[in-house]
């Protein structure tokens, strides 16, 4: 297809996205629906590498919170994005996928250990590529492995996928003055502390020029007609 604006994406998923209207784990429905939006992606040629986070099982931070160590928490949660993207690689391949899980912590009876030539080549090979485990270290979200994970495979974008159709003001669920930014730079973002990913990963894309594009995943086709430009959500760039 001639029309397409990107060959290769990166998608960043929450792993709250997974839950639905359930209040833990996985619903059902919203990974297949997801994985079927991904797949008709595919279809139209695009090379697709996916991070997926870890919060609707566990997150690092939150269990510090209760007292658990962190670096023991970030690692439950980074085996929380295992299981994520052991769910999603399932979902993906009853639609037809081919999908490979690659992990940055060695779990090698599950999945392969991460090693960026060998994504490359998944990718090329026209595999989905599900990037588990973060970077494999603690204190690091799966926004910044969403961010280092698309500059190593030389992605096009960072699509981050959110419950909400770009980045506001404020948060438009309690604000009704918030407004939505339909373009913004990175150190706008940085500046005026918008949460739409944390500042370790906004800084990684800026000093990479690496663009971000947060759009609704929820949104009926909206994966579709972004690979064919429709100017949906918000684009962070410079």
């Amino acid at each position: 297809m001639t029309d397409l604006i990107y060959k290769r994406v990166l998608i960043k998923l929450s792993g709250e996205a997974l839950m639905g209207d359930e209040d833990y784990g996985i619903d059902p429905k919203v990974i297949d629906r997801i994985s079927q939006e991904i797949v008709r992606v595919q279809d139209m040629g695009i090379e697709i590498g996916i991070v997926i986070g870890g919060g609707n099982i566990f997150r690092g931070a939150g269990l510090a919170k209760s007292g658990i160590d962190r670096v023991t928490g970030d690692h439950m949660g980074m085996l929380a994005t295992v299981m994520n993207s052991l769910a999603l690689q399932n979902a993906l391949e009853k639609h037809g996928a081919k999908v490979r899980v690659m992990s940055a912590i060695q779990i090698h009876e599950v999945c392969e250990d991460y090693i960026r030539r060998r994504a490359i080549r998944h990718l090329e090979k026209g595999n989905i590529t599900v990037f588990a485990a973060g970077i494999g270290n603690p204190f690091f979200t799966t926004d910044s492995a969403a961010s280092l994970r698309a500059i190593e495979i030389d992605a096009d974008v960072v699509l981050k996928a959110t419950k909400v159709d770009g980045i506001y003001s404020a948060d438009p669920m309690k604000d009704t003055e918030a407004f939505k930014y339909d373009r913004l730079t990175y150190d706008e973002v940085i500046e005026k502390k918008l949460a739409v990913m944390d500042t370790a990963a906004v800084v990684l894309c800026r000093d990479q020029n690496m663009p971000i594009r947060i759009f609704n995943m929820m949104q009926n086709n909206a994966l579709q007609e972004l690979m064919q430009g429709s100017n949906i959500g918000t684009i962070v760039t410079v």
